[in-house]
């Protein structure tokens, strides 16, 4: 039999002023105990993230990373990554230059993007890691299922907006987190390397706070904008 959930409990005081790692807010909630790891929520962006002092070690991460198999000739693949790069497509200029930024050892993403006609630098900590992309700004930077690997996300998120040129879209692909009653069970929790939940309202809070706007085109997708 699984366990059950429980609520965290007999935290120190220092621990339950806990700060939000994605809007920096002081007063995180203790939120669920399950499978030997503390969760918490956010009262002001709405994230749910793992206690810090619980990340999975780099060498955990890779090991997790190196199981994925995402195939740019697999068809069900591409058609998953449609989802983002559709509603991306329809509001890029003809031959913009993107990043995409996590992109694994190899991108489908970015070569769906450069059969359309764009430019596209990849990045990775792990597979790619040259920071030389780093050092230019885009018209798009493409950030799919790596957003809830962010173990800093307020840094990569201002990192990611420093990149952005004026008007520059930032794509995120993540599983959004909708109910808290099915977070014990949810396949997304059950990463190890998973360690910040989203929700819609997350999204729309970060981008508020960098005055960008938000469109949640479809499910599990937003696209920020940077003003012009």
């Amino acid at each position: 039999m699984e366990p059950k959930p429980q609520p965290v409990t007999n935290l120190s005081e220092q621990e339950l002023l806990s700060t939000c790692p994605l809007c920096s807010a002081p007063n995180a909630e203790p939120f669920l105990q399950i499978d030997g790891r503390d969760y918490w929520r956010c009262p002001r962006c709405a994230a749910r993230f793992l206690d810090p002092r619980q990340h999975p070690s780099p060498d955990v991460e890779f090991s997790e990373y190196r199981k994925h198999h995402n195939d740019p000739a697999d068809v069900g693949y591409r058609r998953f990554l449609s989802r983002l790069a559709e509603p991306l497509l329809e509001r890029l200029a003809p031959a913009s230059q993107g990043l995409d930024y996590g992109c694994g050892p190899s991108s489908a993403l970015a070569e769906m993007l450069r059969e359309m006609g764009h430019r596209v630098a990849l990045y990775d900590p792990f597979f790619q890691p040259d920071t030389k992309p780093l050092q230019a700004r885009y018209d798009f930077i493409t950030c799919t299922e790596t957003a809830e690997h962010f173990h800093h996300p307020a840094e990569e998120f201002d990192r990611l907006g420093a990149l952005l040129r004026p008007g520059g879209w930032l794509a995120l692909m993540t599983c959004f987190q909708t109910d808290d009653s099915r977070f014990a069970h949810w396949h997304y929790r059950r990463d190890p390397t998973h360690v910040v939940f989203y929700r819609e309202e997350t999204l729309r809070y970060l981008a508020a706070e960098r005055g960008f706007s938000c469109i949640i085109p479809t499910k599990d997708v937003a696209l920020l904008r940077r003003p012009g």
